[in-house]
């Protein structure tokens, strides 16, 4: 008897690991959200938290930059990242109210905002159009 494998990719085959990966992101960058809040001391803080505060802002920031190719819209999606972590950081050291839960709540509060108004349908005015 010979067995014969045909080799196909995800995406042929109706496997698309997307959204596996969407969630995954999601359930890690929550739990460093979590672990930052309660202010825990498992070792696995650190590097959930940074992939939170890196996370969170890129994905808003990716989904509003639907029409860039993928790779241009992560690199960009992930310097927007990078430069509204450091905005947050500098008012919070300016105002002296460095804390790391708070800079964990104002990502998750930005990270939000930015998600929501990209959900809020645009309103398209006719007005001053000759259709």
């Amino acid at each position: 008897m010979h067995l014969t494998r045909i080799r196909t990719s995800p995406r042929e085959s109706g496997r698309d690991l997307t959204p596996l990966f969407a969630g995954a992101a999601t359930a890690t960058g929550g739990l460093g959200a979590l672990l930052a809040l309660t202010g825990s001391d498992s070792p696995l803080r650190a590097p959930l938290v940074l992939f939170f505060l890196l996370a969170a802002p890129a994905a808003g920031i990716a989904a509003v930059l639907r029409g860039l190719d993928p790779f241009a819209r992560a690199l960009t999606a992930l310097a927007g990242s990078v430069v509204l972590n450091m905005l947050v950081a500098q008012g919070m050291l300016a105002t002296h109210r460095w804390s790391a839960r708070g800079g964990v709540v104002a990502m998750a509060v930005i990270s939000s905002l930015i998600l929501l108004l990209v959900l809020v349908p645009r309103r398209r005015t006719a007005k001053g159009r000759d259709d």
